[in-house]
């Protein structure tokens, strides 16, 4: 029986690090699968949050198509804008890095508590991460989103019938999803390259 971590074109799992840099062909495959995931939430009001996570992978996409030799990891990427005055990749790049960041928060919360339904774990993430980043006329559409999730087993059941595999494969792509966002987010932070995005 496959499951929906079976069917990914790349798990976090699988995406190259090397001394500490991101390959970013396999991080936007990665993210592709990831956006995957709000179809199995199955309400529109998700709509606003795939196609926002989406036009930033077409933003690193471009980037990466124009300019693949500085462009191979994200950490390069970052670094070849930092120099100029576009930034739209950057800016791509932090804007998705912190919709990964929310929708990790949400699904750690939910595999932890397991007796949470989904429109609590979702909506306790979105406060704790996107939330800070997101202006008046934006909030109200994630919190309309985040009542709209499914019930836990309803989503659980999508993900795969055999659920100890479906378990298993949650938490170590979980658990890749956070250390590859934890390193985004540190790169980000030491030299201040978020500012002003």
């Amino acid at each position: 029986m496959s499951t929906f971590f079976d069917e990914m074109k790349k798990s976090f799992a699988d995406v190259k690090v090397s001394e500490g840099k991101i390959d970013t062909s396999d991080f936007l495959q990665a993210s592709e699968s990831l956006v995957k995931l709000f179809d199995l939430l199955g309400s529109s009001a998700f709509a606003v949050v795939q196609k926002d996570m989406t036009g930033n992978i077409e933003k690193i996409r471009k980037k990466l198509l124009s300019d693949p030799i500085n462009s191979s990891t994200l950490q390069d990427l970052i670094l070849g804008e930092a120099q100029g005055k576009d930034k739209t990749a950057t800016q791509g790049l932090l804007w998705l890095s912190r919709g990964l960041e929310f929708t990790c928060q949400a699904m750690v919360e939910t595999v932890t508590n397991p007796t949470s339904e989904l429109t609590k774990t979702f909506t306790d993430s979105y406060s704790k991460t996107l939330s800070k980043h997101h202006g008046m006329l934006i909030k109200p559409v994630f919190k309309l989103a985040m009542k709209a999730c499914p019930y836990r087993k309803d989503f659980f059941a999508k993900l795969g019938a055999d659920q100890d595999k479906v378990n298993e494969q949650l938490k170590t792509w979980l658990d890749a999803l956070e250390k590859i966002v934890k390193i985004i987010m540190d790169f980000f932070t030491s030299g201040n390259y978020g500012k002003g995005l």
